[in-house]
């Protein structure tokens, strides 16, 4: 089994010819209205490679926590909503412009807020949290909702799962939430303070995880692996539609794989060639199901 925990967004989603100068209207070529945030996609994946996945995060209430319930439910992801009974939490809501050209993205978003105290949910073992978890099983986080992701990541370890996060950049809980994970894969921004480049796997390996890899986009991934130092090709797609999610895709693949009992190594190997696939299809999602996909 694998669990995520961690953000759900609302994302509105244009497919633009080019980004809008100041003042400047553009028209979209498309506009799609779906879930999406690190944990969210990264569960998504997983389910699409045939791995049972449950998604712990905070939804709330209100016609756009609606939209997002019903988009997870049609992608086969078991929700646990956190936040269930609580009132005034905001959900994320991220607006993202996609190039036409190049597939790069623009993204301009906001953070849950208002939810709470969701650590407390852990307290007495999160009705729902991790029900069925147990050694074998894979918990991935990314970041988001710490004081929730902590205490599921305490309790998961306790039941003998692995735990795995997905670091995008650098927050204020970031140090204590490496400490409780046996893997950490990171991006290219992803930067301890006063730490340069060339040592963000050695300073994360040295917070506790055996298994630390930085991508780099369509360059090697980096790893650092129990003190072997190596790096992980990334296939080269046949062409960059999307850009958006691929990295919550190597997270939740690089999970699935682990959660089938594959190492760290070959689960990011196998991985990093569905992200690599996931790019050449509009969106995090539209590589599942289409011709020649993993």
């Amino acid at each position: 089994m694998l669990v995520c925990c961690g953000l759900v967004t609302l994302d509105v989603v244009q497919v633009v010819d080019a980004l809008p100068r100041p003042d400047e209207k553009v028209v979209a070529r498309s506009v799609a209205a779906t879930f999406g945030g690190p944990a969210a996609n990264a569960a998504a994946t997983a389910v699409a490679l045939g791995v049972p996945t449950r998604l712990v995060t905070a939804v709330g209430g209100g016609p756009l926590a609606e939209v997002v319930r019903r988009e997870l439910a049609g992608c086969g992801v078991e929700l646990v909503d956190a936040a269930a009974g609580t009132s005034g939490g905001r959900l994320a809501v991220s607006t993202v412009l996609v190039t036409r050209a190049t597939g790069e993205r623009a993204v301009v978003s906001t953070n849950a807020s208002g939810f709470g105290d969701l650590a407390s949910r852990t307290a007495a073992g999160g009705p729902g949290l991790l029900d069925g978890v147990g050694p074998g099983d894979v918990l991935l986080l990314d970041g988001h909702l710490p004081g929730l992701a902590l205490g599921v990541a305490h309790l998961a370890r306790e039941r003998g799962a692995a735990v795995v996060l997905d670091g995008g950049s650098w927050k204020p809980d970031a140090a204590e939430m490496i400490g409780a994970c046996d893997a950490v894969v990171v991006s290219a921004d992803f930067r301890p303070p006063g730490v340069g480049a060339d040592d963000v796997l050695a300073a994360v390996a040295a917070l506790g995880p055996r298994f630390v890899a930085r991508t780099r986009g369509p360059r090697p991934v980096e790893v650092l692996d129990a003190g072997e130092r190596y790096d992980v090709a990334v296939p080269e797609p046949g062409r960059v539609v999307d850009t958006l999610g691929a990295g919550d895709v190597v997270h939740g693949a690089l999970a699935a794989e682990a959660a089938r009992g594959a190492s760290w190594r070959v689960a990011l190997e196998r991985a990093v060639v569905v992200a690599s696939r996931s790019v050449e299809h509009p969106g995090a999602r539209g590589w599942v199901g289409a011709a020649g996909a993993p």
